[in-house]
This record gives C-alpha cells, sequence and structure tokens, in this order.
C-alpha cells in the first residue's frame, strides 16, 4: 500500500484483495484498524490525494459499467461536446475577447505552448493566425520542455506567450509560464476553469467547457475557442485579405487542383510517357 499508494488508489476491494493475496475481509478490517468506516471510506481518502489526475479515471469505470452499443456510446460523445461548445460560447466575455485580440495583433513574436494533447491544438493555431501576425511558432513541437526553455530565455515584454492547460494540468506548460512573466512577457491563457494553475499568470484568460465521460478533456470544444479567436484576429487584421490572398497563392504548387501538372510529373488519370509509346503496339 506505502509503495503502491496510486495503484491502490485505482482498486476496487476485490482487486485489491488479489493483488495483495489476502481476503476481502482482511482489507476490510486493514481498512476499520485505520480508523475507516470500511475499505470504502478508506478509498476515497486516497482517491481524494489524486482527485485530478484520478478523475478520468473514476468517470471511465462508471461509464464502463453501463450496457451501451458502439452507435450510443459515439452519439452519446457528440451530445457531450454539443454541451460543452454552448457552455463554452456563454463563458464568453466581450471585454477579454478584444483584449486576446489586441495582444496577438500587437505582439512582435507569438509562442504557442502545450504539452500531450494541448500541443496539437498549439500547432493549429499556430497554422491558423500564420498569415495575420509578424511571427508565430508552435514551441512544444519542436524539441520539448528544454528546448522551449532556450527559447523563452530570448523572451521580453514584446512577445506574447499563449500557454494551454486543460485537466489533467501538464506542469511543465504551468512552469515555463512562469519563466516567461518573469521575462516579462504577456500571456493569453487558454484553460478549462478559474481555478487553474494557469490563471494567476496570465494578462488574460480564455476558458473552454472540456468535460468528458470517457477521457480526461474534451479537444474538441478547446480547438472550437481556438478557432473562434482565430477568426476573430482574421476579421481585425490589417489587410488580412491579402494577405490571406498571397498565401494562397504561395502555397498553390503544393495544393491539388485537376488538371494541374507540377514539372517531371503526370497528371493524375493520365498515361505516363511510356505508356503513351506503346500505346496501340501489340506484342511481337
Amino acid at each position: 500500500m506505502l509503495g503502491n499508494p496510486f495503484r491502490a488508489a485505482t482498486m476496487t476491494i476485490d482487486e485489491l484483495s488479489e493483488a495483495a493475496g489476502i481476503s476481502v475481509a482482511t482489507a476490510n478490517r486493514f481498512a476499520h484498524a485505520l480508523g475507516f468506516d470500511g475499505y470504502a471510506s478508506f478509498r476515497a481518502a486516497l482517491v481524494s490525494d489524486f482527485a485530478t489526475t484520478l478523475a478520468p479515471v473514476e468517470k471511465l469505470r462508471d461509464q464502463v459499467q453501463r450496457p451501451a452499443t458502439s452507435a450510443e456510446t459515439m452519439a452519446a460523445a457528440f451530445e457531450n461536446d454539443i454541451r460543452n461548445i454552448e457552455a463554452t460560447r456563454r463563458m464568453l466575455v466581450s471585454e477579454d475577447c478584444e483584449r486576446a485580440v489586441d495582444m496577438i495583433l500587437a505582439a512582435e513574436r507569438i509562442f504557442i505552448l502545450g504539452f500531450g494533447a494541448s500541443a496539437y491544438l498549439s500547432g493549429l493555431m499556430a497554422h491558423a493566425l500564420e498569415p495575420y501576425v509578424r511571427s508565430v511558432s508552435s514551441v512544444a513541437l519542436a524539441g520539448g520542455p528544454s528546448q522551449t526553455g532556450r527559447q523563452f530565455f530570448k523572451l521580453d515584454s514584446r512577445d506574447l506567450v499563449i500557454p494551454m492547460v486543460f485537466p489533467r494540468y501538464a506542469a511543465d506548460t504551468i512552469w515555463l509560464t512562469q519563466r516567461a512573466v518573469e521575462k516579462g512577457a504577456r500571456v493569453l491563457a487558454f484553460t478549462d476553469v478559474p481555478g487553474s494553475p494557469l490563471v494567476p499568470l496570465a494578462d488574460v484568460t480564455l476558458y473552454a467547457h472540456t468535460e468528458r465521460n470517457l477521457s480526461p478533456t474534451s479537444d474538441a470544444a478547446a480547438l472550437i475557442m481556438i478557432q473562434a479567436l482565430c477568426d476573430a484576429v482574421a476579421h481585425r487584421a490589417r489587410r488580412s485579405v491579402q494577405a490571406a490572398s498571397q498565401m494562397a497563392e504561395f502555397v498553390l504548387p503544393w495544393l491539388y487542383v485537376p488538371q494541374q501538372q507540377r514539372p517531371g510529373t503526370t497528371p493524375v488519370g493520365k498515361p505516363g510517357k511510356a505508356a503513351a509509346k506503346t500505346k496501340g503496339k501489340t506484342k511481337a
């Protein structure tokens, strides 16, 4: 128990008894000897020490015990995220939205920070902001926390850091945001609730409701918030239409267009040169 407190907190009394090689009755007597009413209250005390970490596990445990078809589970996931997105919309604060756009457009450099699933969200945000800002990068995808630290060494008041944390909160994101504050950078945080550890570090915080039944967090609601903010930036940015047009023209060679051919390639659906030469010929 002392050597594996986290594992013990996730076990039912039957699982613990089997793992420890004792009877269920012995496990109950052990809990009573420690001053608890029984194993259930003992386990509740263990879980409280890992509340944030174990919450998704407990939700999953509850959900898998409920009979449901795959279609029903998928439909429930849609309904879950629809509620999340609507709750996120209701949490919008007009003043914070305006300040967030101002901070993005005023920044000399923008560093978007996230680890775990948030690393992918940060990459999508950097992609969406690219046409409208001076410089933006998703630092989580290039070398991990230590490489991010090397980049943050050069931060100053002209820079904007956009950290993202959702349950279960990544400690590296909190630590690196603290270092960014110490260097004088401005901080626009993306998180789930006012009690998030990012909130005290941020100049402005935008919230996404990310409750989910079978996993720690809903990425859909977080992504909607990111897309919504990027739309607001595009609407406010100077020469945004010109910038989007120029980028579209620049990346055109990498986009599939029917009947378009790159040098040295064969258009889709047309025979190559070798095939054309042999067309109409028969074997001797």
